[in-house]
């Protein structure tokens, strides 16, 4: 008779539970590229601001350089392009990402998807909360409210792979979903709040590009050569529009299916974010850094960061909204929903998370240049305050991550080991038979050179000139 298959606890009662496995090998392998990312986004911002601070000449002369075609609309600056040009390809990607969430991953089931919705949502609201509030005491302006509302992924996963803190897959799954859900909403952020002067003929235009690359797709056209001009050109119509360029990106991105139909190993739309996730995170967002980065550090100029209000509104929101935002939307959520924390973790260990998404770099840096664009001395120290807040944020992280670092090691080492050499973790295959028989003739070989040893053993002590 086959043994009895345990009943599975329902997923909405259990908080950061295990993945199941196709989730967990999505997981590891799209924040392995993002590590990979976040550490050249981390030497991109040191050079930028070693640049800045020892060549600030030739910093500013390559950042306002323009170039591109005049009669098109699009002589930018290189700074420019590295924001409205790099980054569409940074937001394709968080696009994919968020389609794939809502029909495979996290945000398909709305009872799983409260959890990091609720989170996200608190981890945005609070630090605007926190910032409005500082600017309205100081007198400052509320214009940069948005800033400190976002949270870097690929920073937050250099600064994971820096202190050697291997988070169980629950964790990291839980940082992921967090990540895609706080770009959604940065993304309607820079939509609704940072859209100029509308031009209606070139959003027509980028409207009509959008469906063409639509029904292209669901023609199923292959070949990048139809789908690349296609994606610059609503890309140049959308900035020509006054609605920021990279919500192209997102929409194209979107539109991707991500789904599998039978047979597929992977939808089109994993096989394109595969492929363009390297750009993203090792070519086009580490550039944005290097332009965006290279604020000039002086010592009255990081005083001023803490006695302006908006700039303080900024690191305060970064370093307290974030972390009690995501980590009191969390246990709300828990709550309400009556979820039972996974008991291998611990509420520490959603402090930790929610202090290490107090790391808001890429999206912040370039909603504070939509914020302040007229007042270059004001970007700069946004810019500053950024760094700081993003700095702090990792620093607390580490101190609370290295508290449970054995914890978490010990937790990943049990979900990676796989005893019988299938090529599934031993976790995965608990209500697997074969597993078990695997294990048992493991054992049972084991058991036997024992015995041999036992044997030889005995004999040796029963030899005349033995030393026994």
């Amino acid at each position: 008779m086959a043994p009895p298959t345990p009943s599975p606890s329902p997923p909405d009662r259990t908080l950061l539970g295990r993945l199941p496995l196709p989730e967990r090998s999505y997981v590891a392998e799209a924040l392995r590229t993002e590590t990979v990312g976040g550490v050249l986004l981390l030497v991109a911002a040191v050079a930028a601001l070693i640049w800045a601070n020892t060549f600030g000449g030739s910093y500013d002369s390559v950042s306002r350089f323009h170039f591109g075609p005049g009669f098109l609309g699009l002589d930018l600056s290189v700074a420019h392009w590295a924001a409205d040009g790099l980054l569409a390809v940074f937001f394709f990607v968080a696009g994919v990402e968020l389609k794939r969430e809502l029909v495979a991953g996290e945000l398909r089931d709305p009872k799983a998807a409260a959890l990091p919705v609720v989170a996200a949502l608190c981890g945005m609201a609070v630090p605007a909360l926190v910032y409005t509030l500082t600017v309205v005491v100081g007198g400052g302006s509320l214009a940069g409210w948005a800033v400190p509302t976002a949270t870097d992924i690929a920073f937050a996963l250099a600064v994971l792979a820096v202190i050697g803190a291997s988070l169980p897959s629950a964790l990291r799954a839980f940082l992921l979903t967090l990540a895609v859900v706080d770009d959604l909403f940065a993304i309607l952020i820079i939509a609704v709040f940072f859209t100029s002067d509308l031009n209606f003929l070139a959003l027509g235009g980028a409207v009509v590009g959008l469906a063409a690359f639509y029904l292209l797709l669901r023609f199923e056209v292959r070949g990048w050569y139809v789908y690349v001009p296609l994606a610059l050109t609503i890309w140049g119509l959308m900035y020509n529009s006054g609605v920021h360029a990279t919500i192209a990106g997102v929409a194209m991105g979107l539109m991707l299916r991500c789904s599998r139909r039978e047979g597929e190993a992977h939808s089109p739309g994993e096989h394109i974010e595969h492929l363009v996730r390297p750009v993203s995170a090792g070519i086009a967002v580490p550039l944005f850094a290097l332009f965006a980065a290279g604020v000039t550090m002086s010592g009255e100029a990081l005083a001023g960061v803490f006695t302006r209000p908006e700039t303080l509104g900024v690191v305060l929101g970064l370093v307290l909204g974030k972390t009690f935002g995501i980590f009191g939307g969390t246990y709300l959520a828990a709550r309400f929903t009556k979820a039972e924390l996974n008991k291998d973790l611990a509420w520490a260990d959603v402090l930790a998370l929610a202090s290490l998404a107090g790391i808001g770099f890429t999206v912040s840096l370039l909603i504070g240049e939509l914020a302040f664009s007229d007042d270059a001395e004001m970007t700069n120290e946004i810019k500053a305050a950024v760094l700081i807040g993003s700095l702090v944020s990792a620093l607390l992280a580490c101190v609370l991550l290295r508290m449970r670092v054995r914890r978490y090691r010990a937790l990943f080492d049990a979900e990676e080991l796989d005893e019988d050499g299938s090529g599934v973790p031993d976790v995965y295959e608990q209500d697997d038979p074969g597993y078990h028989l695997r294990m048992a003739a493991i054992y049972e070989e084991k058991a036997a050179k024992h015995r041999r040893q036992a044997e030889e053993a005995r004999a040796a002590r029963n030899q005349p000139d033995s030393p026994a």
